[in-house]
């Protein structure tokens, strides 16, 4: 059996999914986190039973790439049952999506989600009005808290009828559709659909749009506004019947102060700030247990043990790693994912997003793009993933460009665990100063160099809730877990390489072959080159290729302050790594990932060269 789960951003659906599934999949409380299809199976009864979940999304005759994967999704009708999952406190807009869905004549079983936060707000929900509308099986769950999860899969296995609904549209387009019917045997849903221009049969489209330009001349509105309009109405009427105020409860509105200027604004500000100055101090604070317990319980006893050159040497760079990986990469990058999925799940992405639309206008954006800029804090991965958000082409190159440049989990890492560290936090807060300038400008350029159309933005501003701390460490487990199993074997295996390419004065014959230019140019020993280059592969690797190289992870103590600030700058400048690379030949395509590759490396260089020459 194959169900399908389907609804608007933002109502659960993923978390649903992720309950039944009891996969990782990651939930956000903000729209557009569920980018791709999602598969996952769980068993019911001794049967295994496969969930889809499909891209949220608020229609199903729009031209995005979500709206048309579910609209071949439904097309196929391969799949047993249709899951739709609606938030009840915003049941009319979600009621619009649901009838499109009804239309298709799948199995369907409705889920109202939210049904605490409509407690809350006084409201009491009727689920039989839409029972008696679709004949299908309606369910009041509240995913935060698992309440009900457990009826869905039965409910689905039980669904076998086909959904029914008929939308009273205006009385040209029910006689469009009859005579469409009559001509080419087209039943409803195609008859519509084939008046909205959708379709697989090319006469019944012509003769559709011929019967369509007779009705817009007579209503001076497209047929797709008419149909629109028809099925919001029809919306508004079985919401007005399925959920009622029960009583005025006091409301207060939180919105009125964070998403105006003043304050708005500032409190943005000074939860950015937060945010970073918790991670350092706070990963600081871990880093320093951590290192010194590898050093008095692993290094130097090693070193004690007196083993052959060789074995000694790939020892100790495997413990060197392992030191840096857990030691100072691992505290940053978890306090940063604990924090990014506080801010994800309490709503504040949206209110966010508004207080930033204008000054995303001025590099070429709008407010919607404050997600892939805040993904980017995280990881560039699914930031530039993110930016199919946006809704044309030149928004999207912009932002591939400006997103890669957004100091990373893994450039925090760096910027704390080498600057904050061992230059100062001045100096750490100093790095994002200068690459959030040179964002500024490359965005300020880019917007008049770039050619396209501008948008403005509409964004649901979903609500404000209290994090889940169970959900919260799910999720930043389940973003560090790809650091621990991916990051981590590759530094030890980069590790054992290095160790070798030392033992045998291959490293020392290529850092004396670059060490000219890059003490001429950056003021940075040979060894920093072969780091930023294993930088490429993953970000923190060039920090923790640095400590393996020096040979300690104290790196005050063979560096001065000014060559660690100009390594961290320029590190954080240069090429993104190379997930990051190949998610952006998959978006972009390969001559804007080149443009961006070339103009990263040159930003990089020259700043770390000119911040040498100005402070040397």
């Amino acid at each position: 059996m194959k169900f399908a789960l389907i609804g608007n951003p933002s109502v659960g659906k993923s978390l649903i999914f992720n309950q039944l599934t009891g996969l990782g999949v990651e939930v956000s409380n903000y729209p557009g986190t569920t980018v791709e299809l999602q598969r996952g199976n769980t068993c019911f009864q001794r049967e295994i039973v496969e969930l889809v979940d499909l891209p949220g999304v608020y229609s199903l005759e729009g031209n995005s790439d979500e709206e048309g994967l579910v609209r071949r999704f439904l097309e196929q009708q391969d799949v047993d049952a249709v899951i739709v999952v609606t938030n009840v406190t915003r049941l009319e807009r979600n009621l619009y999506l649901l009838l499109q869905v009804a239309e298709y004549g799948l199995p369907m079983v409705v889920v109202l989600n939210m049904i605490d936060e409509a407690a809350k707000r006084g409201l009491e929900v009727d689920p039989g009005p839409i029972h008696d509308l679709l004949g299908v099986e309606v369910i009041q769950t509240a995913a935060s808290q698992g309440k009900n999860i457990d009826r869905i899969i039965p409910a689905a296995l039980a669904a076998s009828s086909p959904s029914v609904v008929e939308i009273p549209y205006d009385h040209h387009i029910e006689a469009a559709v009859r005579s469409l019917g009559k001509m080419f045997g087209a039943d409803r849903k195609e008859s519509v659909r084939a008046l909205l221009g959708f379709g697989e049969n090319p006469e019944l489209i012509e003769a559709a749009r011929t019967i369509s330009d007779e009705i817009e001349s007579r209503h001076r509105m497209t047929v797709a506004q008419i149909i629109a309009a028809n099925r919001h109405n029809f919306a508004h009427e079985i919401a007005d019947l399925t959920v009622k105020e029960e009583l005025n409860l006091p409301q207060t509105d939180p919105d009125s102060i964070l998403t105006r200027l003043i304050p708005g604004m500032p409190i943005l500000i000074g939860i950015l700030i937060g945010m970073l100055l918790f991670v350092f101090i706070a990963g600081s604070f871990l880093e320093e247990i951590i290192v010194e317990f590898f050093d008095v319980f692993a290094i130097q006893p090693f070193v004690a043990l007196g083993l052959p050159p060789l074995v000694e040497t790939l020892g100790t760079s495997v413990l060197i790693a392992l030191q840096a990986g857990l030691g100072i990469a691992f505290p940053y990058v978890f306090l940063f994912y604990i924090i990014i999925s506080i801010l994800e799940d309490s709503g504040y992405m949206t209110r966010a997003a508004f207080l930033a639309d204008n000054a995303m206008h001025r590099v070429g954006m709008h407010g919607g793009a404050v997600i892939p800029f805040t993904l980017a804090f995280g990881c560039n991965v699914p930031a530039i993933m993110s930016i199919r958000l946006l809704r044309s082409r030149r928004e999207r190159i912009i932002a591939s460009f400006l997103v890669t440049m957004v100091p990373c989990s893994a450039r925090t890492v760096i910027i704390a665990g080498i600057v904050a560290s061992f230059v100062g936090i001045a100096a750490a807060f100093s790095v994002y100063a200068i690459v959030f300038l040179l964002i500024l400008i490359t965005g300020l350029v880019l917007s008049r160099v770039t050619p396209g159309e501008r948008f403005g933005m509409i964004m649901e501003m979903v609500p404000l809730r209290w994090p889940d701390p169970k959900l919260v460490m799910k999720k930043s487990w389940a973003r560090l877990s790809e650091f621990l199993f991916i990051a981590m074997p590759l530094l030890l295996a980069g590790s054992i390489v290095l160790g070798l390419l030392e033992f045998f004065g291959v490293m020392a014959y290529f850092e004396g072959l670059v060490e000219p230019y890059t003490m001429a140019l950056l003021g940075l020993p040979g060894y920093a080159a072969t780091a930023l280059i294993f930088g490429i592969l993953r970000k923190e690797m060039a920090f923790e290729t640095l400590a393996i190289l020096a040979g300690t992870a104290d790196l005050g103590a063979v560096l001065s302050s000014l060559q660690l600030y100009v390594f961290a700058i320029v590190t954080v400048l240069f090429v993104p790594c190379l997930a990051t690379i190949t998610v952006l030949l998959r978006e972009v395509g390969s001559r804007i990932t080149l443009a961006i590759t070339a103009y990263t490396v040159a930003l990089g260089l020259l700043v770390g060269g000119l911040i040498h020459y100005l402070l040397s």
